[in-house]
């Protein structure tokens, strides 16, 4: 019985350099989703289309909840740097 070819090993900081978005970028996608939600919500609830929050609080939170998303992608942490 022939075995099986040995993998290259891989260290952990190969398998996080893989990895295009880290948890913290994950967490941010997902509050600017729940503002994107809740906005609409807030609108939905009010029923008037010439409202305080339709005209006003709403396309303020929608355009910074749609700028965070972005900014949540292409966040990036800083390098820990180790000095000897």
């Amino acid at each position: 019985m022939k075995s099986l070819p040995k993998r290259p090993q891989v260290n952990t900081a190969e398998k996080a350099a893989d990895m295009p978005l880290g948890a913290v970028n994950y967490i941010m996608i997902v509050l600017g989703v729940l503002v994107i939600a809740a906005s609409y919500g807030i609108m939905f609830l009010e029923k008037e289309v010439d409202g305080f929050f339709a005209l006003s609080v709403t396309p303020i939170s929608l355009v910074a909840a749609y700028g965070w998303i972005i900014f949540a992608i292409l966040y990036r942490q800083k390098q820990k740097s180790t000095a000897d």
